[in-house]
């Protein structure tokens, strides 16, 4: 250093310059981080630009699941990258699984294809029930709209108005097919805990199931809460029906005075298997994407529902058709299904047992 001047430099200027070098190299820095991430969202807008991303959900039209996922399929499409066009298409049979194999097999593994399911088929799949042909964890979960309390309930002429009753004298419901909620909650409740409950099993859908118990076929029916308060909201301000029992891990804030299934347990280990059982009410109404679909596109459609979720239009939607919202995340989802799925192998042969009984 000579008076001040570095290889003929102020030493101010020299300090700002080394300065300078190291700012640019930060910011050199952050292009290189940022700059995939950008290319990748660019990527993903591209591609579902002009697209139609199909809904397929697994009943029929007009019940409960239908109605969740049509609403989120009205109103996710402008919240994924590119705004591409959503549309529902109905594949009911088999309690679901129907549309849980074609999306797990058949269905297009680009990201264009969601659906929602029945929450019961992790546990479906664990237990080994016949014609699963998907592996629950291997699915892309993508959100929860709200958990699903399944309750039992019965018309007001059956003689069986209390679950007190339904442990007396046999009492017929409806539901649909083997691996169906509807048919799994009320069977596995029969087994263990000396109910009389008689499944009627061949509905096309819940709607049909309980026509049949207006009709007089059957004395009562199983559906979500939620779906009887907004298709039958009647029936409840009338009295036209009494709630036996709740598949729920704690009592629902509406149904106060409704016993839980677990409740009915008579030992610890009983209670244990009906509550894994009723896992599926905490999964609920929830969306899923195909397997094996690109990771950054996975994270578009999640973060799409989780904007979704906050959407004051959709919240609007739910609440004009008096349906509950709750949600999860699509990852906090996929760790409810592990663990599911990942229950100890004593107490899964134990509820399979009772399962397999139904």
């Amino acid at each position: 250093m000579i008076n001040g001047f570095v290889y003929g430099l102020p030493a101010e200027v020299r300090r700002y310059s080394m300065f300078s070098r190291t700012a640019l190299a930060g910011v050199v820095t952050s292009m290189a981080f940022f700059c995939p991430m950008m290319a990748a969202a660019q990527g993903v807008e591209a591609f579902y630009r002009g697209k139609v991303v199909n809904m397929v959900i697994g009943y029929a039209s007009g019940a409960s699941n239908d109605l969740y996922a049509r609403a989120v399929a009205q109103h996710i499409g402008k919240h994924i990258p590119g705004a591409p066009t959503v549309v529902s298409r109905n594949m009911p049979g088999g309690g679901s699984l129907l549309a849980a194999n074609h999306i797990f097999n058949v269905a297009a593994k680009d990201g264009t294809v969601l659906g929602l399911v029945s929450p019961t088929i992790p546990l479906e799949e664990k237990l080994g029930e016949p014609n699963i042909m998907f592996k629950a964890e291997e699915f892309n979960w993508i959100g929860r709209i709200s958990p699903s309390p399944t309750v039992t309930f019965v018309w007001h002429t059956s003689p069986t108005q209390t679950i007190q009753d339904a442990m007396k004298r046999e009492t017929t419901l409806s539901a649909t097919g083997r691996s169906s909620a509807l048919t799994i909650y009320p069977s596995v409740l029969s087994n263990l805990a000396d109910v009389k409950f008689k499944m009627i099993l061949g509905y096309s859908g819940s709607a049909e199931a309980m026509l049949a118990m207006v009709r007089g076929e059957v004395e009562g029916s199983s559906t979500s809460w939620d779906s009887l308060k907004s298709t039958q909201g009647d029936w409840i301000r009338d009295k036209k029906v009494n709630v036996l029992v709740q598949y729920t891990l704690k009592r629902h804030r509406e149904l106060p005075d409704v016993p839980t299934a677990a409740e009915l347990g008579r030992n610890p280990e009983q209670v244990q298997i009906l509550r894994l059982v009723s896992s599926g009410t905490e999964l609920g109404k929830l969306v899923l994407a195909t397997p094996a679909t690109p990771a950054d596109r996975i994270q578009a459609l999640r973060r799409a529902f989780d904007a979704t979720m906050k959407d004051p239009d959709f919240i609007r939607h739910l609440e004009q058709a008096g349906m509950d919202l709750n949600p999860m995340t699509g990852e906090d989802l996929q760790l409810l299904i592990k663990e599911i799925v990942s229950a100890p192998p004593d107490i899964m042969e134990k509820v399979k047992a009772v399962y397999s009984a139904k």
